[in-house]
């Protein structure tokens, strides 16, 4: 089995290696470094063997899931860099007098989704209102998938502003304590 999946298989148990080894560059590193936490915890060969090992004794399993959390702030610094390495890369544009054209027009996208779904959204509960018993509610029914789309954008300008801004407090701590922590090999 190879290193994502095992990993993926692992993560039934701690289920907080999934940001680790999902949206990153850094996963395949990430999915690695979690073997050779469940293979050292179970003195295993091999991925596979320490998964059957941890699935099979509970106490395995508690050792396994501490040995991650005591894990978890290089596992974190290493998903972290991967996301870090993006602001770095907007500021080193900033400074050569260039601009995110591609982020600024996902933006834009995002935008003109979001309210092309309001506006469609509007115009149909509109007809409903209106014509009354004469729509079809097939068209009615078009509002539920609408919404979901149109909440689809607003997650995109909501991530935009979460890469920007940072998402809160602890991720500006996050971004300051990596700026001072070693480079990841």
């Amino acid at each position: 089995m190879d290193p994502i999946s095992t990993a993926f298989a692992l993560a039934q148990f701690v289920p907080g290696i999934l940001k680790w080894i999902t949206g990153s560059d850094q996963a395949e590193q990430a999915a690695s470094t979690v073997i050779d936490i469940a293979k050292q915890v179970t003195g295993k060969d091999s991925g596979q063997a320490a998964l059957s090992a941890i699935q099979a004794d509970p106490a395995v399993l508690l050792a396994f899931r501490q040995a991650v959390i005591a894990a978890e702030a290089d596992l974190d610094k290493a998903f972290l860099a991967d996301r870090q390495d993006a602001r770095k890369r907007d500021v080193q544009l900033a400074q050569l007098g260039r601009t995110t054209k591609r982020a600024d027009l996902m933006i834009v996208g995002d935008v003109v989704g979001m309210l092309a779904c309001l506006s469609a959204m509007v115009f149909v509960t509109w007809l409903g209102v209106t014509k009354g018993g004469d729509v079809n509610p097939l068209i009615m029914a078009l509002n539920g998938p609408l919404g979901m789309l149109t909440q689809q954008f607003a997650n995109g300008l909501r991530d935009a502003h979460q890469f920007e801004f940072g998402s809160s407090r602890g991720s500006a701590e996050k971004t300051e304590l990596l700026a001072r922590a070693p480079a990841v090999k």
